[in-house]
């Protein structure tokens, strides 16, 4: 257990501090509520499980051994951020017009453009990965702790949406929460691209 808790630490730091995929869980949680947001978390949470373990499996080496792909990977992932916050910041001010929560599918194939969930992957495959056993084990261990660790991170920004909700009954609030939650992806973007 004791040589566990390292990679538990990393995984609480990059699931419980902003980032893409926070900013997504409270936004869906203040527009859509608790049931909007669930099936964000578990698409999420299936997304990351999936990239954890195909670096383990050595999509890693591709990023040392083509740096091009790291960058474009990088550069596609904050233009993407960067629509997103677009898009967010244009919603509707009435819920009635408002669009649909993210799907499953599009929570989990997200983390493909994610940076951070990139170098959560990446990181937790190259120094948390356990270096004797079974490599498939091993690489399932350390994407289910990933899971484990992480969902409840991501149910609380989910949470803290909803604690919200009420207060964004009023158009004008929500329109001034969705545009920082925009600008906020926003500078996001703009710190993966540096």
């Amino acid at each position: 257990m004791t040589e566990l808790l390292p990679l538990m630490s990393y995984c609480f730091v990059m699931s419980a501090t902003p980032g893409p995929n926070n900013v997504m869980l409270a936004t869906t949680g203040a527009n859509f509520g608790g049931r909007g947001a669930l099936p964000v978390i578990l698409g999420i949470q299936g997304g990351l499980f999936v990239q954890t373990l195909l670096m383990c499996a050595g999509l890693g080496s591709v990023f040392t051994a083509y740096p091009l792909a790291q960058q474009v990977l990088r550069i596609g992932g904050s233009l993407y951020l960067i629509y997103l916050a677009w898009k967010l910041s244009g919603s509707p001010l009435d819920a009635a017009q408002a669009p649909k929560p993210v799907s499953l599918l599009q929570a989990a194939l997200f983390q493909g453009l994610n940076p951070k969930s990139w170098m959560k992957a990446l990181t937790v495959a190259s120094v948390f990965l356990p270096a004797g056993g079974n490599a498939a084990a091993n690489a399932l261990l350390v994407a289910f702790i990933g899971v484990l660790v992480g969902t409840p991170c991501n149910f609380m920004w989910a949470l803290f949406g909803v604690s919200i909700r009420h207060v964004l009954k009023d158009p004008p609030k929500r329109r001034v929460f969705n545009l920082t939650m925009g600008a906020t992806l926003v500078v996001l973007a703009l710190m993966f691209l540096r």
